[in-house]
């Protein structure tokens, strides 16, 4: 059943995101961004509310205009989940948006322009008592440390977000987070471990630009899930060219692989061979399509066979293990009951959510009696 991670996380100070705490001993978060137009605000608010159910933590939604973040006042007042406005050149946007009620901001400073612009964006985050994300991105590096390196480095990354860490201390505004996102999975990777060894501000990790759902999920399970085994990394943001709802559900899936946040479903299940008693991927399929409702930590194995099949079952909070002439159900380590192929899906279902209820009811007994 369920196991600690073994991963010792870095030692960050702790900001609140809303209702959110980032950094510190609090999970690590997860969050995504709108693709829909800000300014359809029926729209956003519907694609803001699907990623909440999802489980979504923070959401990013990107304000280009001035009519963009008037429309953000109005979705605003529709949500409750903690939002981030995502600010590029125009700094007055974020003075607008940091009086309606935006949860934090974030800027890449090195397109944000001269200091004092800068400054006045940190004087309103710091009256509306907001935190700023300084976001830098490889593809949008200033002129001047292009210059000095010549391309993109994990070195060159870590120079432009230290200026602006310098330039937030000389303000003395404590309030933040950072990123140094890139494409590249080693640039990536090479500029959050140097970035963590030099600030204690918390790490919101990504790789940039990721690309597709499958390849993407990959590009980043690789490299976040690096950086996170190393204790780095506070909050996350999977960069998918897919439906926002997918970068949730692949975050989770990454800290779950991790031990670092359990929720929803956790399925064990075997590839499946000539030796499978019940047809094994239709099965999960069918599962997790009718589970992804389910939020409450619960380990399930679907195993085709008896080879690895008892030994993944009694792991399991609930496994299914092949068997001839009948699967056999087991229930917290211990045989429970044998299911015939026919109505598999939904005898394991049926289960599956009575094992939720009971564990909810517990946890609501244990909240009560304490």
């Amino acid at each position: 059943m369920h196991q600690e991670s073994p991963i010792k996380r870095r030692v960050s100070r702790q900001i609140r995101v809303g209702s959110v705490l980032v950094g510190g001993d609090a999970p690590i978060s997860v969050q995504s961004m709108t693709n829909t137009e800000t300014c359809d605000v029926a729209a956003t608010v519907d694609q803001i509310r699907r990623l909440e159910a999802v489980g979504a933590d923070i959401v990013r939604v990107s304000v280009p205009s001035m009519e963009a973040a008037e429309a953000f006042g109005e979705i605003r007042k529709q949500v409750s989940i903690a939002l981030v406005a995502d600010i590029h050149f125009d700094y007055k946007i974020a003075l607008r948006v940091a009086d309606l009620g935006v949860d934090c901001l974030r800027i890449n400073p090195g397109n944000i322009g001269r200091e004092d612009r800068v400054r006045a964006v940190v004087d309103a985050a710091r009256h509306n008592g907001i935190p700023i994300r300084i976001g830098v991105n490889a593809g949008s590096l200033e002129k001047d440390l292009q210059k000095k390196y010549g391309e993109p480095t994990p070195a060159a990354l870590v120079e432009s977000a230290l200026r602006n860490v310098d330039f937030l201390d000389k303000l003395d505004f404590q309030d933040f987070k950072v990123s140094v996102k890139a494409s590249d999975v080693f640039m990536a990777v090479g500029a959050y471990r140097l970035l963590a060894q030099q600030i204690e501000q918390p790490l919101h990790l990504g790789i940039t630009e990721a690309g597709g759902l499958r390849s993407g999920t990959v590009k980043s399970a690789v490299g976040l899930g690096m950086l996170l085994a190393e204790g780095i990394g506070d909050t996350i943001r999977i960069s998918l060219a897919a439906d926002p709802i997918e970068e949730i559900k692949v975050g989770f899936d990454i800290l779950k692989s991790l031990r670092l946040r359990s929720r929803g479903i956790n399925f064990i299940a075997c590839p499946s061979c000539s030796r499978q008693n019940f047809d094994v991927v239709k099965t999960m399929n069918e599962l997790e399509a009718r589970l992804e409702d389910v939020v409450v930590p619960l380990d399930v194995a679907v195993i085709g066979c008896v080879v690895n099949g008892p030994g993944e079952a009694r792991e399991a909070d609930i496994g299914l293990t092949g068997g001839s002439p009948n699967n056999l159900v087991y229930v917290d380590g211990s045989p429970s009951t044998k299911l015939v192929n026919e109505g598999l899906v939904d005898r394991l279902e049926s289960m599956i959510r009575d094992k939720i209820a009971a564990k909810q009811a517990l946890d609501a007994n244990t909240i009560i009696r304490g």
